[in-house]
């Protein structure tokens, strides 16, 4: 028998989707219960009883997300032969996936809750230590190149690393602002342009 108050056709994986769409359309703070209930097709006290909480929710949403959207912007790393061109396909296909017409604009994880935000704490928490990991990816990447003998040993893998995750925050910032592919793959350009002078040896 299905627990009181859940729908027997209740779909966990499918309702996570649904939630996570939401949360990325409208942000923690923005998403009400009704909102999510209702692109959930289920009742308040069934998501409480499958999820715990809007903050639980928000979490494994989260990780629908990271899981499912954007894979081939961190494919972009390691396929490529040398570091700078995949940081430069990395800003690339940032620029194509945070505009694509069947999707919200811009990413979850930058846009999901912000800082000061009464009741979001555990969120905004959450979505900083993922845009942490977020820079220890693109690190990673940079210190294998400095191994390889591909980048100097006295580049600052951090700042560097840093800078090119700033510039993908603010591409999702304009992307949902409007901005189209083409604007975000001019910026995408321009970043690429500042790499030899962050990974250039120092005299």
């Amino acid at each position: 028998m299905s627990p009181r108050g859940r729908p027997r056709s209740f779909n966990r994986d499918g309702a996570l989707t649904r939630a996570m769409e939401v949360f990325w359309e409208r942000g923690y703070e923005g998403a009400s219960m009704t909102d999510l209930t209702e692109a959930m097709g289920i009742n308040a006290p069934s998501l409480y009883a499958a999820f715990g909480s809007k903050a639980e929710l928000f979490k494994q949403a989260v990780d629908v997300y990271r899981n499912n959207v954007g894979l081939q912007i961190w494919d972009a790393l390691p396929e490529a032969a040398t570091a700078r061109q995949g940081f430069a396909n990395f800003l690339k296909e940032t620029a194509l996936a945070y505009t694509r017409a069947d999707q919200p604009h811009g990413c979850l994880i930058v846009l999901g809750a912000l800082h000061g935000e009464k009741g979001s704490e555990s969120a905004c928490a959450l979505l900083r230590d993922q845009r942490l990991d977020n820079v220890i990816k693109l690190r990673h990447r940079l210190e294998r190149a400095k191994n390889d003998g591909e980048l100097p040993a006295t580049v600052d893998c951090q700042k560097v690393a840093e800078f090119y995750a700033t510039v993908q925050h603010g591409m999702s910032i304009t992307a949902r602002d409007g901005a189209s592919c083409e604007a975000l793959m001019r910026t995408a350009e321009a970043a690429m342009a500042a790499w030899d002078t962050l990974t250039t040896r120092a005299d």
